[in-house]
């Protein structure tokens, strides 16, 4: 038996190299002529382009390139520049043979024989499509780190406004309220007063709105269901649209609840539907629907992984450029156009969600239309908060207290007493938790503590904390235009949202006396 004849060796470089290039399988590598044509093709343009050698060999390489790309001679102009310039080298898509892209990073060198011409070009490509993901998503999450940074700047700026404005507008109308009872001899002066009482509370409203962006507001979060929710507004929708507009509903009736509070939803969709009708100047189809959807780590809601509720507002209208999309949900930013709009109903819709644990995501194309989608958490056990005041008729307290009203704002401050007082209260003030400390540590009769929750150096929290350890059994109640919740050892007090107007006062105050005498 003869032993095995060992394999020959390749007998020129040149068939080495060939052989080399030909077991590559990470970069596609082969040789095109001067006029485009594939005249050669190794196993790494065949495993990721999908080809074989026998199905490319001979047929233009612009092949390769998507439909947009040959129209715009690209393929063409690559050659070009490899012939003038000496290389050509770029990233763009490039197509299969089964029709998906990948993305390519290419190189085309010219091939010149002993005498300087032209014989051919090196293409080399390489599929950097992971590579590309993998930057895309790191700039991605890098832009939403920079984003959310400014927006909460931008927040603690405008909660901060709103919450300045609260003070103003709680002086204002509560000194509007005591003004008007003493004029309702001259009706020209009643009406100019109601008028100013007017504007106040929509001055109060737009401070809401800011305080929604900011994340501030004061929410009853709980189970809510929008199989019932959404189609109770469709009377209120049909209102604000008028007969150009059509409203369709798709809610399906086995949505689980979700973790909201129902009357900020309910204001949050309304803004969205106004909207819509705004980008429809000549009417149209306005798309309310909702759907049970599980979120992964790469959605664009940026929320953790898990199962949420998304109710969507879609229009067919204007739609947003890419500049505008960006902006939109940004306080007072609008496209509509000067004295059309106060530029923050997406952007309460926007805090709103973020204090919902869930998020607003926009989607949008110029003359396309928009959608806004509504990521919102599926019901469960809520914490404890601090307990709002009860809607009840506006009634006095039977009997006057003595009452130790506590804020850092001279102007609140001393509204609230004359309101106190014109109730029928006697009234000690203090301008600091520290004066309102000495106070309850020297008199003996206080009835009641209203404190003010944002003061500095002590808060109203803090004030009641010290106040209780004394006067363990003292009603308290704090007021406030913003939604901090308090400690577990604080579910007695009450809170008086602010701007408040005296039958507000009125009402905490019997709440508060009535609850305790129980």
């Amino acid at each position: 038996m003869e032993p095995d004849t060992p394999h020959e060796a390749p007998s020129t470089e040149e068939e080495q190299y060939r052989l080399l290039v030909g077991a590559i399988t990470d970069y596609a590598i082969y040789m095109i002529d001067p006029d485009g044509r594939v005249i050669s093709w190794n196993a790494g343009a065949e495993r990721f382009k999908g080809y074989e050698a026998s199905e490319i060999i001979g047929r233009h390489f612009s092949m390769f390139y998507s439909e947009e790309d040959r129209q715009a001679g690209i393929p063409g102009q690559a050659l070009a520049t490899a012939a003038r310039e000496g290389r050509f080298e770029s990233e763009g898509w490039r197509i299969r043979k089964d029709g998906t892209r990948f993305w390519a990073h290419v190189i085309i060198d010219p091939v010149l024989d002993p005498t300087g011409a032209l014989v051919g070009f090196a293409k080399i490509t390489r599929d950097v499509t992971e590579k590309m993901e993998t930057q895309r998503a790191l700039e991605k999450a890098r832009e939403a780190f920079f984003h959310a940074q400014k927006m909460e700047a931008i927040g603690r700026l405008t909660g901060g406004v709103a919450h300045d404005f609260n003070n103003l507008l709680t002086a204002i109308l509560g000194s509007l309220q005591l003004v008007r009872k003493r004029i309702l001899d001259n009706p020209k002066n009643v009406l100019l007063v109601d008028n100013a009482v007017d504007a106040a509370k929509r001055g109060a409203m737009l401070t809401q709105r800011m305080l929604a962006f900011a994340r501030q507001q004061e929410l009853t979060i709980e189970p809510t269901d929008l199989t019932r929710l959404v189609p109770g507004m469709r009377s209120l929708f049909e209102r604000v649209l008028d007969p150009s507009f059509e409203i369709e509903l798709r809610i399906p009736l086995t949505l689980k609840l979700v973790q909201a509070d129902a009357n900020q939803l309910e204001l949050a969709l309304l803004n969205l539907v106004t909207n819509a009708r705004d980008a429809m100047p000549e009417g149209g189809k306005i798309i309310i629907s909702a759907r049970t959807e599980r979120i992964g780590p790469n959605h664009d809601a940026l929320l953790p992984p898990g199962d949420y509720v998304c109710l969507s507002v879609t229009d067919n209208g204007e739609g947003m450029d890419e500049s505008a999309l960006v902006h939109a949900s940004e306080p007072f930013f609008t496209t509509k156009g000067v004295g059309k709009g106060t530029g923050l109903g997406l952007s309460m819709v926007q805090g709103l969600m973020e204090q919902l644990g869930g998020r607003l995501v926009l989607k949008s194309e110029l003359g396309l239309g928009t959608t806004a989608e509504l990521h919102l958490s599926i019901a469960a056990s809520l914490p404890d908060v601090l307990k709002p005041a009860v809607d009840a008729k506006f009634e006095k307290y039977a009997r006057p207290l003595s009452i130790l009203a506590v804020d850092d704002d001279i102007l609140v401050l001393l509204n609230t007493v004359a309101m106190l007082e014109d109730l029928g209260h006697s009234v000690i003030q203090a301008p600091t938790g520290k004066a309102a400390l000495a106070v309850l540590r020297s008199e003996s009769v206080v009835d009641l503590l209203l404190a003010d929750q944002a003061m500095p150096h002590m808060t109203g929290m803090q004030l009641a904390s010290l106040a209780r350890q004394d006067r363990p059994l003292l009603p308290i109640i704090l007021a406030t235009g913003y939604a901090e919740l308090p400690d577990q050892g604080h579910i007695g007090l009450v809170r008086l949202s602010k701007p408040y107007m005296q039958e507000d006062l009125a009402r905490v105050i019997a709440e508060v006396m009535k609850s305790q005498a129980a």
